[in-house]
């Protein structure tokens, strides 16, 4: 009966106006005021603030023009070899005499450089078409290197020129001298094969390594080296840099970054 009751009277009086209603602890509203903060925050970063990326990718210091391999043009015995690593060549000079069936011929420089490198040596045996030496093509002693780096297209697709570029050194500890700085002159939109990779290297091996990184065929960023008064003649992140100069052929690995977006950018269609 006294459960009864007291429902008889809950029913005649369902709502207790003369109690106070608490809406939130204060804890609750504290809560509320930080979540709105914290999203006023975001709201206001993703309109106003940019991120940045990067793409990164392998490559190798070289000069502008490229190397090519010189391939001998006939068969026969290596008698003397007439040109040094590291010298220059001029166009037409002969690298070094092959005996033949016919006598001494010489093998000759399709176009002036700098020899990088002699595959043949004296008393080698040449078959008609066999590499025998490296050739950079340097038109000018002073001119400055370029970093080439080979990207997916897919990736390269994004990059403009004028990009900065941070390029780390192989030869050259990052933690004590940091990275090149450069930025993007040209990005090739022709597909680069082997081939034509071995054909501006002058380099099947590196050729081979650049064409199956990646997915896909990859293409040619050119990128210049900022000038600076240091040892190696380029800026640095560092200070000075290496306390030496920079050689051609090194292998180098760049990031090349990206042009800021917006975080509401990836909101938007």
């Amino acid at each position: 009966m006294q459960f009864r009751q007291k429902a008889l009277s809950k029913l005649q009086s369902p709502e207790e106006l003369d109690v106070p209603v608490r809406f939130a602890r204060p804890q609750g509203r504290l809560v509320l005021a930080v979540t709105v903060a914290v999203m006023a925050a975001a709201t206001f970063w993703a309109v106003t603030g940019t991120v940045t990326s990067k793409v990164s990718a392998a490559g190798v210091l070289t000069h502008a023009e490229g190397s090519y391999l010189l391939q001998s043009p006939v068969a026969g015995q290596v008698t003397r070899v007439l040109a040094d690593e590291g010298r220059p060549v001029a166009a037409g000079a002969p690298l070094l005499m092959v005996r033949t069936a016919n006598g001494e011929l010489p093998v000759r420089a399709v176009a002036g450089g700098r020899v990088t490198t002699l595959y043949a040596r004296t008393g080698s045996v040449v078959t008609t078409g066999a590499d025998v030496a490296t050739v950079e093509r340097v038109t000018d002693p002073k001119a400055p290197l370029t970093a080439v780096l080979y990207l997916p297209g897919e990736s390269a697709a994004a990059l403009r020129a004028g990009a900065p570029v941070d390029l780390g050194v192989q030869a050259v500890p990052r933690d004590r001298f940091g990275v090149l700085r450069g930025r993007v002159r040209e990005v090739s939109r022709t597909p680069q094969t082997p081939q034509r990779i071995a054909a501006f290297l002058g380099d099947n091996g590196l050729a081979a390594q650049f064409a199956r990184q990646g997915q896909g065929t990859p293409v040619a960023v050119l990128v210049d080296l900022e000038r600076s008064r240091t040892p190696s003649g380029y800026a640095w992140s560092s200070a000075g840099g290496p306390p030496h100069a920079l050689a051609s052929g090194t292998p180098v690995t760049g990031a090349v970054h990206l042009a800021a977006q917006r975080p509401v950018d990836w909101l938007l269609p």
